[in-house]
């Protein structure tokens, strides 16, 4: 399994808000990221890759995602991983966390990361 540090926003370290995230605070050029609402229960909403500030503000300009704000403020959270990874790792949380919305995930072997969920 890979270490990879999933981005938080805040000195308290919550999980950052798509809606009002400041993309030009994410550093990150090359990476993944799991969006979701909140709520009981929470849903993985669209996982992805790329360039995340880039992605993410196409994502929330996206109808269809925000359309799923009704259910939960609607939170992000990304991590750096290498350009030969990506692919990997966004299968293995595709697996894991199946989204509500997403095109055809990489069509190779998932490469294990530690939760994005976890404390």
């Amino acid at each position: 399994m890979i270490s990879v540090a999933w981005m938080k926003c805040g000195n308290d370290g919550h999980y950052c808000d798509l809606e009002l995230l400041d993309l030009g605070t994410v550093t990150a050029k090359n990476g993944v990221y799991v969006i979701w609402h909140e709520g009981n229960p929470g849903r993985v909403v669209r996982i992805g890759q790329g360039d995340i500030a880039s992605r993410l503000g196409a994502h929330r300009r996206d109808a269809a995602i925000l359309a799923y704000k009704k259910h939960g403020k609607l939170r992000v959270t990304w991590a750096a991983v290498p350009a030969h990874q990506l692919d990997g790792v966004e299968r293995y949380l595709a697996n894991a966390w199946p989204p509500l919305i997403g095109d055809a995930f990489p069509d190779v072997a998932p490469l294990a990361v530690n939760s994005p969920f976890a404390a």
